[in-house]
């Protein structure tokens, strides 16, 4: 009624592995004792091709009968396999391995447990970039934006003021323009005379060659270390993190209201300064009256 239990026993891996070890011992020590049985004969042979026989009785080599030399090899040969199967094989085999893979893991985790120790837990990733942009570098974010920080809607701009085009191609020209990828997205082909970083979570996103994509802004402003002046392009979320770390805003303040999707965040007073402001009426290049500001970080 019921199937008979398997009464055969089983092997676990660790004495599998013992007995697979045991075998590769069994069969180096068949191939030594073969060595040497040969080695015997091989050695008599050449004694008697060459005493009894005379083959070879003129040649010599280093004022040796050849015999004895190549007697003298082979033995070295059949030492070399004696070392290797009961010398070599228990000062450094698998207990050996294990040993010395057990002490490099260690000095490995040694090592790593330094490097964390070093390094700081209590400050964000955009405090940490801030401290280094503003020692080093000169990170702008140039935007502009209305009297209710509008920037956009669907992607486009609002407005149309030429002068404010101007300054920013003579601004931004021969830099890296960081931005986000709608804001890539809206211009008709990447600028001239610009290096265009392009943050994505998109990790097959394909641009055109000469465009960098990144995943993330502090990769972006890695990309622009030797730039000595960087800018942010945009778009809102791309603003709201650089806001953080960036030392300078250049903003044109389009001085109107408009319905958008896309905001600037605002500029806290308690961290910025304003250092420049140029105010300019509107005429038939410029839709609407507005101001270029700069503002410095405190």
């Amino acid at each position: 009624m019921f199937g008979k239990k398997s009464s055969k026993p089983q092997i676990d891996k660790e004495q599998l592995e013992l007995i697979e070890n045991a075998q590769r011992r069994i069969k180096k020590k068949k191939g030594l004792y073969r060595h040497f049985v040969f080695f015997l004969i091989a050695s008599v042979f050449f004694i008697i091709a060459n005493i009894v026989l005379g083959i070879g009785a003129e040649f010599k080599i280093l004022g040796q009968d050849w015999f004895v030399i190549a007697i003298l090899i082979w033995f070295f040969f059949l030492t070399y396999h004696f070392f290797s199967v009961f010398v070599t094989h228990r000062f450094m085999g698998k207990e050996w391995e294990k040993a010395q893979l057990n002490k490099l893991v260690a000095k490995q985790q040694k090592r790593i447990e330094k490097l964390n120790a070093n390094l700081p837990s209590d400050e964000s990733l955009l405090k940490k970039l801030n401290q280094k942009l503003t020692k080093n570098d000169n990170l702008t974010i140039i935007v502009a934006a209305a009297e209710n920080n509008a920037i956009g809607k669907d992607n486009k701009l609002i407005w149309h003021i030429s002068d404010d085009l101007k300054r920013f191609k003579s601004l931004t020209s021969g830099h890296h323009v960081i931005m986000g990828r709608k804001t890539f997205e809206s211009f008709p082909k990447p600028l001239p005379n610009r290096t265009h970083v392009v943050i994505t979570r998109q990790s097959d996103y394909e641009v055109p060659e000469g465009v960098i994509v990144v995943n993330n802004l502090e990769d972006a402003i890695a990309i622009a270390k030797n730039d000595e002046q960087p800018f942010i392009i945009g778009g809102g979320e791309i603003y709201k993190q650089a806001m953080e770390v960036a030392d300078k805003i250049e903003i044109t303040r389009v001085h109107a209201d408009f319905e958008a999707d896309t905001f600037f965040p605002e500029i806290d007073s308690e961290i910025w300064q304003e250092t420049a402001h140029e105010f300019h009426q509107k005429s038939e290049k410029n839709e609407y009256d507005f101001t270029f500001l700069t503002y410095q970080r405190k």
